[in-house]
């Protein structure tokens, strides 16, 4: 039973995977219809996409202070609130200005919890099944994008209202999400370091490792002893803390410059420049959320078995030899048909199956418990800012460039990341959150 409140309350977080996914994929249905309702020039159309992602971008730098101020629980009581009221205030909207304010706060909701989510799961998560549930979140992130699709297709033949529909059906698992985020503990770590309160964290430890958490919180106890007597430690940027930093910025680079982003944001745009027709390009679309979604679940039942450097190996040469292909396909003079669909879609089976399912386990356990908030933050807030770089550049690049450089950009990207996976990048599983911070101090 108390196997089954973790994995229950790992869910319950992982939920903000599922709305941080579906917000984000949401809008797609929608900004055709947004753009006529308020006759929006092309640059307040591109204002009107891209502000969600500029209140991630500001999420997820701002996202360890509550956190660590106020609690994970009490901060995803914030994002589940976002989230409904983004929902709420975009669907309601008669303003422009008004509904730009509410695509802001849904994307500030993606944000912080892209950094508070998997910082919870992690650490009230048992050694052995950590990289599971914190798959969880990036599980729940690609669901919501795949129910958002169909949501929106099902919703799409409501007329001239339709788009409102879109938007506002999130208020339902937001207020789910709001609801439930009441039964789950704070996180242990968090009551120990920043409140002090021993037993009640005891307590939730005796649920979550009942045979050794006596001994988990005296090693929890040591690491806030040991950043007591080194104040210089509660910086991230102190020195102390350089190779996790390092870990984490270069996942995270190395994350967007795959050409993810491009590909789930552009992948209709990629198909018509491969020859397809704009009917086929959709239904191509569609395929590439499914292969996410299997070979994302696929990954997280096995991440604690084989490891997440293992996964990373894996992934690390079929992104290669995927993007390759795309870039080879396109350098042909006949580049029409299935081959670059084909080829896109291995590349989301390798991506779903590596860097998907390992970047939010892996950056949520490097860090030590004093400075996991910020670090956190740091990664996630590389992520986002890359994304927002990538998704910027790449219409303009695979226009003036040609998609075979650009695609062959990327492949040379994923080279680099192999030589980091082979190099640098150490074994995080089955090893305590405190272990994990001895060893890469």
């Amino acid at each position: 039973m108390k196997k089954h409140s973790v994995l229950a309350w790992s869910m319950v977080v992982a939920l903000g995977g599922f709305l941080f996914g579906f917000d984000t994929a949401v809008i797609s249905g929608a900004e055709k219809s947004i753009q006529q309702y308020w006759n929006l020039s092309s640059f307040a159309h591109g204002l009107t996409i891209s502000i969600a992602l500029i209140g991630t971008v500001i999420g997820s730098l701002v996202g360890s202070r509550p956190s660590d101020l106020f609690g994970r629980k009490n901060t995803l009581y914030f994002v589940a609130a976002a989230y409904l009221l983004s929902s709420l205030g975009t669907a309601l909207a008669d303003n422009w200005y008004v509904f730009l304010i509410f695509r802001l706060l849904g994307g500030l909701g993606v944000g912080i919890s892209s950094v508070t989510a998997p910082i919870y799961i992690s650490e009230v998560s048992p050694a052995d099944r950590r990289g599971r549930l914190v798959g969880l979140f990036q599980f729940n992130v690609v669901l919501g994008i795949l129910v958002s699709y169909l949501s929106n297709y099902l919703l799409s033949q409501g007329g001239e209202t339709s788009w409102r529909w879109m938007l506002g059906v999130q208020a339902f698992p937001s207020i789910i999400f709001l609801v439930l985020i009441y039964f789950i503990p704070e996180s242990p770590r968090w009551l120990i370091l920043k409140k002090g309160a021993t037993e009640k964290a005891l307590a939730i430890l005796r649920i979550i490792n009942p045979l050794n958490c006596e001994q988990e919180l005296a090693a929890i106890q040591k690491s806030g002893t040991d950043m007591d007597n080194n104040k210089s430690g509660d910086s991230l940027f102190s020195g102390k803390y350089n190779r996790p930093i390092i870990l984490a910025v270069l996942f995270a680079f190395f994350n967007q410059v795959s050409g993810i982003n491009a590909i789930i944001y552009y992948a209709p745009r990629i198909f018509e420049m491969a020859g397809l027709g704009a009917h086929s390009s959709l239904l191509s679309t569609v395929g590439i959320g499914m292969v996410n979604f299997i070979f994302t679940l696929l990954a997280i039942n096995i991440i604690d078995k084989v490891g997440r450097r293992t996964l990373m190996f894996i992934g690390s040469f079929g992104l290669i030899a995927s993007l390759a292909l795309v870039g080879f396909t396109f350098l042909g003079k006949d580049s029409g048909g299935f081959e670059i669909p084909l080829y896109v879609m291995l590349f989301i089976g390798f991506f779903a199956f590596s860097q998907g399912a390992v970047i939010w386990v892996f950056i949520s356990e490097i860090f030590p418990n004093q400075v996991r908030a910020k670090g956190q933050t740091l990664g996630s807030s590389t992520h986002w800012v890359m994304a927002a770089i990538i998704a910027f550049c790449f219409p303009y690049l695979a226009e003036s460039l040609g998609g075979a450089t650009v695609f062959f950009f990327f492949c040379g990207m994923m080279v680099l990341q192999l030589l980091f996976v082979w190099k640098i990048m150490p074994e995080t599983k089955g090893k305590s959150l405190e272990q994990i911070g001895t060893i890469l101090h």
